[in-house]
């Protein structure tokens, strides 16, 4: 029970005792005001009519006469006149009442007596008559009744009164303690909220204070747990002259298109080399040259927007991985690109040459990076052979793709729905401790072909996006996911585009469908790629949202944009997920370590989980496991498979 309840209860069994306390003794006090009355009535009736009968104690008439008159009044039970000497009735006039105004059951409550009044009627010095009245009771328990029922309304109008301002005054005093409450829940949903202002009362404004004090040690453990594993991230990814991913990262990402079955898909390759950086630092000085491979960074940022994976891989040499790009809108890059570094033709060289040189060349998975890269310095040669244009393809194999292949997968995929060619795929997750404990599985998409060849999700994703049908493919997902749990309900991981999050009628869908599976809740668990998130408003309201209809959400592929997850610690992630390119071969590689160590204090610190994927050793199991990483994905655990 609450402690609003339990002073509420408290206060309200005061006031009842408070209250018939108070009835009763005014009950008493009265019915003892009535007795003295009515005894006193008695009395004096019997002293006036001892003093009226003196006159006519030998008219026996006047006597019953004068009797009846007082007796009628109707205040009486009776009167009786006797002789004093012998007893003998003279006059006696009895009886009863018609009706009172009180009911019987208080009549008998108050149990109130008759009273009796006795006079002597003298004539002269003789002692003529015995006057003897008897009052009755009923027009006093009337009259009692009466001022009873005044008590109890007047005492229960300012009980309740009473009451009710006893209550709000108590929520008020109590509100301290819902904020409170609300401080140790959104701790829990990894929130850090104080309370501005302090309650007036000591005792509350001491435990709020103390409160506050431990919300911001929290808070500020976390921001210098995030900042040092940004700050390790930063040195181990990213060039420290452009702001850009370093080789290492750049060939983790190639690596895992090329390789890893649930994010290989084919594009193009573009690599820019500044010409002849060495004259350049000769010619205009190190912070010139610096300046111009900053502008170089730049105009590939304003190019990319945030869709291609951009790094400085040594010296004057910048690559470009561009997934799910074809070889005409390749070149429309390439020649986009040759025009922004006009503009730094003049800060770049005394002449007419070119800043940069580009080579472009399409990987598909299976390709060899070495080759890849052989393939690009061919394709460098030929373009500084070249007068124009700076650029210049190299192809690794005979690319001579068929004109038809867009085609071709826009009739695959606008009809694997419809005739039901898009499968599950389950891939368990385990708890790194125990991988016998598994925590859920991870639901991927599996097309079928014509020939009923099953095709991965890398290979066809690309071609969803540029049709604009993701969101079209996560409606369907979702919809062969709940059928499944309601089948065998298990718990799982339903990966979501971006666009299903950017499009309101995709998103208004997605929100009824769950509605109406709420009570799957449990077993269902939505994920979000790192570098699809919409803005921190939108993520909170989706946020928001799940949690009303009761479904968890989570970060996959998570570790690029490490810096936000100070804005993610208030959205009550059920886990991140830590991209694979971080993970791979971190049993040998300190520097990987360190960063995963960083992020795990990090988000231990708010009680997030964090899972690794793509762990594929049993080196890198340990390693993890050492960490106290809640979670670990991959091939060592299971291969993607349907399930059984």
């Amino acid at each position: 029970m609450s402690l609003f309840k339990q002073l509420f209860i408290a206060i309200c069994v005061l006031m009842l005792v408070n209250f018939t306390g108070s009835f009763l003794v005014s009950v008493e006090s009265s019915r003892e005001q009535q007795v003295n009355q009515l005894r006193a009535h008695a009395q004096d009736t019997a002293t006036a009519l001892g003093l009226s009968l003196g006159p006519h104690v030998n008219d026996t008439a006047m006597i019953e006469l004068m009797v009846s008159s007082i007796f009628d009044s109707g205040y009486f039970e009776s009167i009786r006149v006797s002789d004093p000497a012998t007893g003998a009735l003279l006059v006696e006039r009895t009886g009863v009442p018609v009706s009172g105004e009180a009911p019987q059951w208080f009549a008998r409550l108050v149990n109130l007596a008759p009273a009796q009044g006795d006079a002597i009627v003298s004539d002269g010095w003789r002692q003529a008559a015995h006057v003897q009245v008897v009052s009755h009771a009923l027009f006093a328990v009337g009259k009692l009744w009466q001022s009873t029922l005044g008590n109890l309304l007047w005492l229960t109008l300012t009980g309740v009164l009473c009451i009710a301002l006893g209550g709000l005054l108590l929520k008020r005093q109590l509100r301290p303690l819902d904020y409170m409450v609300e401080q140790s829940n959104a701790i829990a949903r990894r929130e850090f909220l104080s309370l501005p202002e302090l309650p007036k009362t000591p005792e509350f404004r001491r435990v709020v204070n103390a409160m506050n004090q431990m919300v911001g040690k929290l808070k500020a453990l976390f921001a210098e747990e995030a900042a040092r594993s940004e700050v390790l991230r930063a040195e181990a990814y990213q060039d420290n002259l452009t702001g850009l991913a370093n080789r290492r990262y750049f060939d983790s990402q190639l690596h895992a298109r090329l390789n890893v079955e649930e994010q290989a898909c084919s594009g193009y390759l573009l690599l820019l080399r500044v010409n002849d950086l060495s004259g350049l630092n000769q010619r205009l000085g190190g912070p010139r040259t610096d300046q111009l491979l900053v502008g170089i960074a730049e105009q590939l940022q304003q190019l990319s927007r945030g869709r291609f994976i951009l790094a400085r891989n040594r010296g004057g040499e910048f690559a470009l991985l561009a997934p799910g790009v074809e070889r005409q809108e390749a070149q429309q890059l390439a020649e986009q690109l040759e025009q922004m570094l006009h503009s730094l033709q003049q800060t770049g060289a005394s002449d007419c040459t070119p800043v940069a040189y580009i080579g472009l060349t399409r990987f598909a998975p299976g390709d060899a990076e070495d080759e890849l890269y052989r393939t690009l310095d061919s394709a460098l040669t030929q373009a500084a052979s070249q007068a124009q244009p700076s650029w210049a393809f190299s192809e690794l194999t005979d690319q001579s793709a068929s004109v038809d292949e867009g085609q071709g997968w826009y009739r695959l995929l606008d009809q694997a729905p419809e005739q039901g060619r898009i499968q599950l795929y389950f891939q368990p997750v385990v708890a790194t401790a125990d991988p016998a404990c598994v925590l859920h599985h991870k639901v991927l998409a599996r097309v079928l072909d014509e020939q009923g060849v099953v095709i991965p999700a890398g290979r066809f994703l690309p071609w969803l996006e540029r049709f604009g049908w993701a969101a079209r493919l996560d409606a369907v997902m979702l919809e062969l996911v709940l059928k499944n749990l309601q089948q065998q309900p298990m718990k799982v991981a339903l990966s979501l585009s971006g666009s299903c999050i950017r499009e309101p009628q995709a998103l208004a869908g997605l929100y009824a469908q769950l509605q109406n599976h709420r009570a799957l809740s449990a077993y269902l668990t939505l994920e979000l790629d790192e570098d699809q998130l919409p803005d921190q408003a939108a993520l909170e309201n989706l946020t928001q949202r799940l949690r009303t209809l009761g479904f968890g959400l989570g970060l996959q592929h998570f570790g690029g944009r490490f810096s936000m997850i100070g804005n993610l610690a208030k959205l009550g992630l059920g886990y991140l997920k830590v991209d694979g390119s971080y993970i791979r071969g971190i049993d040998q590689e300190n520097d990987k370590r360190l960063f995963i160590e960083a992020m795990q204090r990090a988000a231990n610190s708010i009680d997030l989980p964090l899972i690794a994927e793509r762990v594929e050793t049993e080196g890198e199991c340990q390693v993890l496991r050492s960490m106290g990483i809640s979670g670990v994905q991959g091939r060592l655990f299971g291969e993607p498979a349907p399930w059984r």
